[in-house]
């Protein structure tokens, strides 16, 4: 097999830091409106400082923030009231993806990638936490990325992409509440694309290797840059989704127009598909789940330039084989997410949300939660969507303005809340990447209208779909 030339690993913390540390927050300044005082950005070498302990207030549990992406900026709410905590002005269309320690949300706007903090602190002493909230706010925390695409944590690093240059960041997350980046390498495909990088838990990186023309080159290299496994059959490569891992290491789930493609023990797998195009450009796993949720399409040259698919794949990774289940209804790249326990999630025109059983494809619960929708033709256009987090569907109506929230467990809705903006992207805090500590749902301040004792909110989703860039079809 022919490979492609290894990447060039530059240990660099400085490198994009000269050069590369655009202050976003310029574009606009939380509005201070949340509990706390300011998270105190610093104006030195563009690191953002944490909080002093003044500027914070300690709370009994932590409740979930929502943030919300919209034309003119970002939004952040209380989900247990829809209290507005923050208001940030940001120029041009503003991409949302967590940043993978729980706290701090990656937001793709005017060629960089900047670092957003949602103000929910938790500090481990011995054997318990203490926890803290402070007004989100933009920090000054950001890589130059021109074209801003995939951001992809996974283990403990993240690794930000840039289709413009090619360039992977890869940072330590962990050190976002130091107030500081955290680079650990800085790295570039051989040319740029529309591509993503995965960190892998052994240190090494799956990347993958194309043009602005054509893609359809995956590698995976260890931490000395040296290509360990290679595919080059994966035509349009796009999306990406960790599930379960093996002994052996990682497993990787990657859309192709030919069938999806696993990386599993060392090697790349093929799914075998009927007819020569199927495309899973959009794909969903869960650390604890062999299966990964995916898109299904199939018609090469759809008419009218959008395909509206009705069925979905459920790719076994332990077999590279697929089920494929109609949901008798369209869906589209902002439908797909996974529950607690590996649920998967579909969001349909017909304003369904539908929870299904991974394994088998049965469907658990059909949650009505919005009016029927269509996609419209242009992606960037806000349209219903959902993101999971401690236990919680979070689903958006953008026409209602509205957001409800449901219990994935038992599919009853049970918190409605009324925006203040019509947003297009949607990312949930919860201040914990691992679940290691308790989460709360956030309590009814009336004090008991709301039982919400149904599920188990020991454990944040966050990370459980790494496929940053919306990991969108379009």
């Amino acid at each position: 097999m022919h490979l492609m030339r290894t990447i060039i690993m530059r240990r660099s913390a400085v490198a994009l830091l000269g050069a590369g540390l655009l202050a976003l927050s310029a574009c606009g300044a939380g509005t201070g409106a949340g509990e706390g005082g300011a998270s105190g950005a610093s104006d030195a070498g563009g690191a953002a400082e944490a909080a002093p302990a003044s500027d914070r207030t300690e709370v009994g549990a932590l409740t979930p923030r929502i943030v919300l992406a919209h034309d003119g900026g970002v939004t952040t709410l209380d989900s247990s009231d829809g209290s507005v905590l923050d208001e940030t002005a940001i120029e041009g269309y503003v991409r949302l993806n967590p940043a993978g320690d729980g706290r701090h949300i990656a937001v793709s706007a005017s060629d960089a990638i900047t670092m957003y903090d949602t103000g929910l602190l938790a500090q481990g002493h011995g054997d318990h936490f203490h926890y803290y909230v402070q007004d989100p706010a933009l920090t000054d925390l950001s890589v130059a990325a021109p074209m801003p695409g995939h951001v992809v944590p996974h283990g403990d690093r993240t690794a930000l992409f840039a289709d413009g240059t090619g360039a992977i960041t890869l940072i330590d997350p962990t050190s976002l509440a130091d107030g500081e980046l955290g680079i650990l390498e800085t790295t570039a495909t051989e040319n740029p694309h529309h591509g993503v990088a995965v960190p892998l838990a052994e240190g090494g990186l799956l990347t993958t290797q194309g043009t602005e023309d054509a893609r359809s080159t995956v590698q995976v290299l260890d931490a000395d840059g040296n290509v360990t496994a290679q595919t080059e059959d994966c035509p349009g490569v796009h999306g990406e989704a960790a599930a379960q891992p093996t002994e052996s290491g990682d497993v990787i789930s990657l859309g192709c127009e030919n069938g999806a493609v696993i990386y599993r023990d060392g090697e790349f797998h093929k799914i075998a598909i009927d007819g020569d195009y199927q495309r899973s450009g959009n794909q969903k796993g869960h650390p604890d789940s062999p299966i990964v949720l995916a898109d299904l399409k199939v018609e090469a040259e759809p008419e009218g330039g959008l395909e509206r698919p009705t069925e979905i794949a459920l790719i076994d990774t332990r077999d590279a084989t697929q089920q494929i289940v109609d949901l008798g209804s369209p869906y589209w790249f902002r439908s797909l997410d996974r529950g607690p326990n590996g649920e998967a999630l579909v969001l349909t025109y017909d304003g369904e949300l539908n929870i299904l059983d991974p394994e088998t494809g049965e469907i658990l619960h059909e949650v009505a939660v919005t009016e029927e929708w269509e996609e419209g033709e242009n992606w960037q256009e806000p349209g219903p969507m959902l993101a999971v987090a401690d236990g919680t569907a979070f689903v958006v109506d953008p026409a209602a303005k509205i957001l409800r929230m449901v219990d994935v467990a038992t599919g009853e809705i049970y918190r409605e809340i009324d925006l203040p903006v019509v947003p297009h992207e949607i990312q949930v805090a919860t201040g914990t990447a691992s679940g290691e500590y308790e989460v709360s749902p956030g309590a009814d301040d009336s004090g008991g209208t709301e039982d919400h004792e149904a599920h188990d909110h020991g454990a944040s989703d966050e990370g459980g779909a790494e496929d940053g860039h919306g990991s969108h079809d379009h």
